[in-house]
């Protein structure tokens, strides 16, 4: 095994070892910890590949990483029709622990894209997070489940992915091809995020034309938000099978921490 392969780490962890993560160590002691919160879904895979250079650009710059599955997704165990908002929660509450102890980094500040960014927001407080950095988080439930829907009704009719319309059987209950469950849709549709008691940094790659109210993540103070370009196609269902990549982000991101040292 090389060195590098030594330097991340696969591993399961949790009370029953049934959540997978990897570990991005550093080659002297790291003061400062962060943890990749994933994305839901197709954002998820998506995602894949950008959160594993972000690994290793932060891994450059002296911070201990944690990328991790939350519990029915990725590697983790459990179906994703078992995937549930509390318990994603406190999956990314033991992912914090669990990056604390591993690199003996006492400063965790949080990374997460879409859903990863509201999760985290959710879990900073009890996570005793330092930080967090949100890239488009979701603030409207209601709006993203009713955007998953209309994915998920154009998909099925798609001729370009499939020779005949799917039935509505055959497709019922699923987020373009992930299976999930009444409970978590009304977890979703019913998402109310409290503002961050954590200095939080906000990426805005939404398309121009979206009326995110970053404001109310910040309570009383002036919101800390760094716009993008180019937008992020999160929606395009012509671009779902291609990787999201985003050279800025990581440059941005990277700095961000650079500056804060």
């Amino acid at each position: 095994m090389s060195r590098q392969d030594d330097k991340e780490l696969p591993f399961y962890f949790g009370a029953s070892r049934e959540l997978f993560g990897l570990f991005h160590a550093t080659t002297a002691p790291a003061s400062k910890g962060v943890l990749l919160c994933p994305p839901l879904g197709q954002d998820q895979i998506r995602c894949h590949r950008l959160y594993r250079q972000l690994a290793h650009a932060l891994v450059a710059e002296g911070i201990a990483v944690l990328r991790f599955d939350y519990y029915g997704t990725g590697d983790s165990a459990g179906a994703s029709v078992e995937v549930d908002w509390d318990r994603c929660v406190a999956d990314t509450i033991t992912a914090a622990n669990e990056l604390r102890v591993r690199s003996g980094a006492l400063e965790i500040t949080a990374f997460g894209a879409r859903l990863g960014g509201s999760i985290a927001l959710a879990a900073a407080k009890s996570g005793c997070l330092a930080g967090l950095v949100a890239w488009d988080p979701v603030l409207d439930g209601s709006a993203y489940v009713a955007r998953l829907d209309d994915m998920q009704k154009a998909l099925a009719v798609d001729t370009q992915r499939f020779t005949r319309p799917r039935l509505t059987s055959e497709v019922a209950e699923q987020w373009l091809g992930f299976a999930t469950s009444d409970r978590f849709r009304r977890q979703l549709v019913e998402l109310r995020l409290e503002p961050a008691d954590v200095p939080m940094l906000v990426l805005d790659s939404l398309a121009v034309t979206s009326t995110a109210d970053w404001q109310s993540l910040y309570a009383d103070s002036e919101p800390k938000v760094l716009a993008l370009q180019p937008s992020t196609p999160w929606d395009d269902l012509h671009r779902l099978e291609l990787a999201i990549l985003s050279h800025p982000l990581i440059r941005a991101i990277t700095g961000y921490f650079r500056e804060a040292a």
